[in-house]
Formats: C-alpha cells, sequence, structure tokens
C-alpha cells in the first residue's frame, strides 16, 4: 500500500511541484497518472522511491515511513520499487541478459561486483524475466540491435529480475510508435495482474491511459483534482485536468472513440 498523507513538494528555488497531495493506492492496482507537463506527473512517481524527497507531509509505503530512511535503508527500500524510464538506462554495447543481470549487482559481494560473476540461479532469474516480457531469444543481442519497444521490454525484465512489489513507470511509451507502445503496455498489464504487482504509469497519451489503467489520477498544477476509475473519465473532467487545452487531450479523445 502507498499512502500520500498531505504530501508537498517545493523545490529550492521556491515552484510547488506538489501540494496537498492524499492518496491510497492499494497492492495490485494498475494506475495511471496523467496532467499537463510540469502538473507534477513524474515528480509525485519519483517521491515514492526516494528519487525525489517531499518537503511536507508523510509518505507510507507497505507501513513504512519513506522519509525516515536513510543510506542503506533507502538502498534496500529501492530494491522493493523497479522503476522504468522513457529512456530506457540501458548499456547498448553489451548484451540483453547482461543488462537484465545488472540488477542484481547491489547483492553482489564485492568480489563480484570486481569480476562481472553472477550465479547460476541469477541467471535464471535473469532468463525467466527476458522470457516474461516476450523475448528471451534475444537473449545474447546486443541491446544497440534491438527495436526501441524491443529495449523498453528489456528495462521492464531488469525490473522483474528485482522480484519489485511495485513497479514506477515514467513516460515508458513516450518515444515509442502507437503500435509498440500497446505491445509494452499489454506487458505492464499482464505481469500487473499475473504477478498482482502495483504499477504507476506517468503517461503523456490519455487514450492508452484509459484503455489500460483501472484508475486514474488526474494533475494539475501540483495537485490531483481527479481519482477515480478510467471508466469514469469523461471529457468534461479532462477539460478540468489540462484547463481546457485541446491540443492535449482532443485528438487523443477523438483517437479513443475511434478506436472503441
Amino acid at each position: 500500500m502507498i499512502e500520500f498523507n498531505n504530501v508537498e513538494k517545493t523545490y529550492p528555488n521556491g515552484t510547488k511541484a506538489l501540494q496537498n497531495i492524499n492518496l491510497t493506492i492499494e497492492q495490485g492496482e494498475f494506475v495511471a497518472i496523467i496532467g499537463l507537463s510540469g502538473a507534477g506527473k513524474s515528480t509525485l512517481i519519483r517521491c515514492i522511491n526516494r528519487m525525489h524527497d517531499i518537503t511536507g507531509g508523510k509518505l507510507i509505503v507497505d507501513g513504512v515511513d519513506v522519509t525516515k530512511l536513510k543510506g542503506k535503508q533507502i538502498r534496500r527500500f529501492r530494491r522493493r520499487i523497479g522503476m522504468i524510464f522513457q529512456s530506457f538506462n540501458l548499456v547498448t554495447r553489451t548484451t540483453v541478459i547482461k543488462n537484465v543481470l545488472v540488477s542484481f549487482v547491489p547483492d553482489l559481494p564485492f568480489w563480484r561486483k570486481l569480476t562481472g560473476l553472477y550465479t547460476k540461479d541469477q541467471k535464471i532469474k535473469a532468463l525467466e524475466a527476458l522470457d516474461k516480457v516476450g523475448i528471451l531469444d534475444k537473449a545474447y543481442i546486443r541491446v544497440d540491435q534491438l527495436s526501441g519497444g524491443q529495449q523498453q521490454r528489456v528495462a521492464l525484465a531488469r525490473t522483474l529480475a528485482q522480484n519489485p512489489d511495485i513497479i514506477l513507470a515514467d513516460e515508458p511509451i513516450a518515444s515509442l510508435d502507437p503500435v509498440t507502445a500497446r505491445l509494452v503496455m499489454d506487458d505492464f498489464k499482464r505481469i500487473n495482474k499475473e504477478m498482482n504487482i502495483t504499477v504507476l504509469l506517468n503517461i503523456h497519451h490519455v487514450e492508452v491511459a484509459l484503455e489500460y489503467a483501472d484508475r486514474i489520477i488526474g494533475i494539475r498544477k501540483g495537485e490531483v483534482v481527479f481519482d477515480g476509475p478510467s471508466k469514469d473519465v469523461t471529457r468534461e473532467i479532462l477539460n478540468e485536468i489540462y484547463g481546457g487545452n485541446v491540443e492535449e487531450f482532443g485528438a487523443a479523445s477523438e483517437e479513443r472513440e475511434q478506436h472503441v
């Protein structure tokens, strides 16, 4: 469970990124966070794993006050939370399996870190993770030979290998074409349902958010202006989230209607 209690985030320059955030996210939920660029979507997600520190309120994850963690406690805590980035964050000049094995580095003894030697069990887990996202056959291919969608699946496999309770995804399909984006979203949905992993996505594509997520959180100027089932999202609610900015959601809504 993730609980935001009156959470605020103010940057050193005085910018209020988040204010008065009160949310409870249960284990196994699939949640999409939507809103204009700069609304605070990325900040909200990154506060959960302490990539950003909150400046007010409380943030509780599975009964742990995240703000009180220090040093090794933070590192151990982050092992339970997978993070997927728009840029994939892969080492492209090495193989797929080596990129997945990186997830085990924090648990390795010092001599294994120096030599880059992994255990048989870790290699099996890495291969199983690749199998779960449908690219087991790419295990020994260099990452720079893969498509963008395949690279995002490598990033997802790397996250799955660490056996997380929660997956946070910051614009995971922003750089993918529409067809590939849906394939990646299918992976997220399947993993969410089959493994009961909580998935929170910060996503710019409204139509995809409404199609895949069970719950939508709308952020505007650092505040939650909508929180509810995706089926309850109307054009009026989108107007409130996006401030009537047709360029941001108009085309997306039309595409969704055509898709349906």
